[in-house]
């Protein structure tokens, strides 16, 4: 997230897609409602009409999956109607760069495309260089190889008659956004994007996303007050949890994974550090080394040397180009090449795509350690409806889980606000927290190497472990310190005082930091800032809602990233009534600026997107798997038979697993011919798994329905309330009949396709309501991400002749 909760009030212009957010973030709406109030225009886009849209200025319903069709059409109506805020876009963003040679694009494939492999080699996609090393820029952006050319022809195919046929919206629809939003590219104006899963779980979800940058950058919108694409999270710490490698290609503070083309810490400084030759960008990246060893010292302590890479000799490495994620890891327990393991808080058998399949996958292992607070679809997997457990082989342990009230840590919000939360009460019983389980887990490990020895037992006996846990000593490791007496400035840190910021991270082994992200959020100075609840601030702060005594932010307390972009090259606001930075002659005011470094004017500034290489917005993304602009393709199970914008159906290199039980449907069959998305509500949290047991929630929210439109009910003889059957081709599920205006049929390449609507926080462990809608979801993913694509897929409908799952 760019911004935070809070700027939201200040934007012009507000476009909620692929997102429920009155809904699925109600106190986060209030600020959409406070900007509404100012004036702003608030739309809604997406397949089904919600609070959200009753509270909008308008909805625009779509067709699931055409995202990047809606998008690139608003692409298309802002350069050909010369919208865009052009000294930004040229100064500002790599608009101006020259392509290399080899760089095209023909029939819906991006150039150094190998379909034995399905995937691209991104060195095609080069920018041209001069003889200093030095990107190649044409500022009058004339140049038919600059990237604002390319772009521009690009997104020339996104004419209104075909985005409409794509997505099923009136062409005076997709006016009426594109010419709201793309209002925004003046100086004075804001827009900002909301968007979560309805954007993320695609086939073309990173893309989803890319659009969203290039709209942004092209209206100067990014780095300022009202601006930025904002990710709303699922709940309060998602952020905190991808900031600390929550996936499995990442370490802590978004550094890549060790695998076996690396064996050493060079080999993975020299892979993994940019560099750039032009004197005004900050390549912030290029400090990776001094996070990366930091980081290191925090796992081995004493024990990371010099001699052995500071630990990184001791780390597992992954397979290069191997596939972590938990779409291929069911894959591989499915096939029997997994004995073990443990499922923390998280609960895939109700999650997961086609769970038909990882259920089955779970009993192929020997041993499963579970940890919840109640018991879930995947703790009780071995007892499901239809299942003998006596033929289940599987030793299931579950440990009671502390509740999150129940135990003292941080969050870290959608707006990266770090903030500490208390326990309101001591867990109930044997309860504890996940994190005193992993110390004692590991204690126990440790304890049997030293009595027993074992093969190699290094990388996890010369960890720098604790104990016992202690939250607040565990986010003081987070923090960092240093190891020996150091100076920053003019002060003297002593060994084991800790570090001020991630200025002062060094790759010599002298610093110790778990995360550098949050290097400055626990200092000498001021201690634990995620504990601040201080709302002063400065009359210029006080103008956009900055609040920077409020907790603590990642990077260094900055509210607003890239907020060097939100004024000229002199340092003068491009908005000063919304003010987030100003340079006054001799320093900074307003926000933390991205770097302190004065303006570009002085001939001392540097670029203001300081974490790409070259110091640009990137217009053109090379670094991305699927593609350097987004494109449409339809999702893997489409009702339509061709794309109206190539030859290309679908992502050329999205992700899939395949056995007897990963179906897809074809493009277009009659056998299943309704688009299915899903989606949460407000009663329940995501799977429903904790709230199934609030009695009150479930009364509110007690079954798993489907909602269907008018038109498509008396097709299919179906009256609301009744029971009906939603089939794929994976699997079937039972549910309530809800009969709705809130969901619409649409025109698509011509005819009518209709499209229903699912919850997925249903299962069978809580009798009457029903059980999880994935199972009929494919198993195929963004290359990116290897997110799934839950928000489109093939389904037919019929009146059921009894139920079993439902009470009803």
């Amino acid at each position: 997230m760019t911004n935070h909760w809070i700027d939201i009030k200040n934007a012009d212009a507000i476009l909620i897609m692929g997102s429920n957010a009155a809904e699925h973030h109600p106190i986060s709406f209030k600020w959409v409602l406070d900007a509404k109030d100012k004036g702003a225009v608030v739309m809604h886009v997406d397949p089904k009409f919600s609070r959200t849209s009753a509270r909008s200025d308008f909805h625009v319903p779509l067709r699931s999956g055409t995202d990047i069709a809606f998008l690139g059409g608003m692409i298309n109506h802002i350069v050909q109607n010369k919208l865009y805020f052009r000294e930004y876009v040229a100064k500002y963003t790599n608009a101006a760069f020259i392509l290399g040679k080899d760089y095209s694009f023909k029939n819906g494939l991006f150039s150094g495309y190998d379909p034995a492999t399905r995937s691209y080699d991104r060195s095609k996609w080069a920018f041209e260089k001069d003889a200093n090393g030095v990107p190649k820029r044409d500022e009058s952006l004339t140049d038919p190889r600059c990237v604002f050319q390319q772009l521009a022809k690009h997104y020339s195919r996104y004419t209104l008659d075909k985005v409409s046929a794509t997505t099923g919206v009136p062409e005076d629809q997709l006016l009426r956004v594109y010419k709201a939003f793309g209002a925004t590219g003046r100086p004075d104006k804001a827009g900002t994007v909301m968007y979560a899963l309805g954007w993320t779980q695609h086939t073309v979800g990173v893309q989803n996303i890319r659009s969203a940058g290039i709209i942004q950058l092209l209206l100067g919108n990014i780095g300022i007050a009202g601006g930025g694409i904002n990710a709303l999270r699922g709940e309060p710490n998602v952020q905190g949890s991808t900031d600390h490698t929550l996936l499995y290609h990442i370490v802590p503070g978004y550094m890549a994974q060790p695998h076996d083309g690396w064996q050493t810490l060079a080999e993975y400084n020299k892979a993994n550090t940019p560099v750039s030759k032009d004197p005004e960008s900050a390549n912030w990246w290029q400090n990776k080394p001094k996070y990366f060893v930091s980081l290191l010292k925090a796992w081995y302590g004493d024990n990371g040397t010099p001699e052995n890479g500071f630990g990184y000799d001791y780390l597992p490495k992954i397979e290069k180009g191997g596939d972590y994620s938990y779409l291929f890891l069911f894959d591989r327990m499915y096939r029997g090449a997994v004995r073990g393991g443990f499922i923390m808080g998280l609960n895939p058998m109700q999650s997961v795509p086609n769970s038909n399949k990882v259920r089955k996958a779970l009993d192929n292992l020997e041993w499963l350690v579970t940890s919840e607070l109640h018991n879930s679809e995947t703790t009780d997997n071995w007892r499901r409806p239809g299942h003998d457990p006596k033929k289940v082989k599987t030793e299931v342990f579950l440990l009671p889980s502390a509740h999150r009230l129940e135990k003292e840590g941080s969050v870290t919000n959608s707006g990266r606000w770090h903030l500490w939360h208390y326990a309101a009460v001591k867990p109930g019983g044997e309860a504890q927290p996940f994190g005193w389980m992993i110390v004692k887990i590991l204690n126990r490990v440790r304890e049997l190497y030293a009595k027993e020895g074992g093969v190699y037992p290094d990388p996890v006996t010369k960890l720098d472990w604790p104990d016992h846990y202690d939250a607040e000593e565990v986010a003081k490791k987070v923090n960092g310190y240093f190891t020996k007496d150091t100076t920053v400035g003019k002060k003297l840190y002593k060994a084991g005082q800790q570090v001020p910021s991630f200025t002062a991270l060094k790759d010599d082994g002298s610093t110790v930091s778990l995360n550098w992200l949050y290097a400055g959020g626990f200092t000498e100075e001021d201690g634990n800032k995620s504990k601040r609840r201080d709302a002063s601030q400065t009359p210029l702060q006080a103008a956009i809602g900055l609040y920077p005594n409020w907790s603590w932010c990642w990077p260094v307390n900055r509210r607003i990233l890239y907020n060097r972009a939100s004024v000229d090259v002199n340092g003068k606001p491009w908005n000063p009534a919304k003010t987030v930075i100003a340079w006054d002659g001799a320093k900074w005011i307003g926000d933390v600026p991205d770097g302190g470094w004065p303006p570009l004017a002085t001939g001392k500034g540097r670029h203001p997107f300081i974490m790409s290489k070259d110091g640009f917005g990137q217009l053109f993304g090379p670094g991305r798997l699927d593609g350097p602009f987004s494109e449409h393709y339809e999702p893997v199970e489409t009702p339509v038979a061709k794309n109206l914008f190539s030859r290309q159906l679908n992502s050329p290199c999205y992700k899939f697993v395949a056995s007897d039980m990963d179906l897809l449907s074809k493009p277009a069959t009659p056998k299943f011919p309704i688009v299915l998305t899903t989606y949460c509500v407000t009663e329940h949290w995501c799977g429903g798994g904790e709230t199934r047991n609030v009695p009150n929630l479930l009364e509110a929210e007690p079954q798993l329905y489907v909602e269907m439109s008018h038109e498509l009910a008396e097709e299919k003889g179906i009256k609301n309330g009744d029971g009906v059957i939603v089939s794929s081709i994976r699997g079937e599920v039972q549910a309530i009949a809800m009969v709705t205006v809130r969901m619409r049929p649409l025109k698509v390449h011509g005819r009518i396709i209709h499209e229903i609507g699912m919850p997925f926080c249903f299962g069978w462990t809580t009798p009457g309501c029903g059980d999880s809608t994935n199972r009929l979801t494919p198993s195929v993913g963004d290359p990116n991400t290897t997110i799934p694509e839950f928000k489109a897929c093939l389904v037919n409908i019929r009146k059921a002749e009894k139920l079993t799952e439902l009470s009803m």
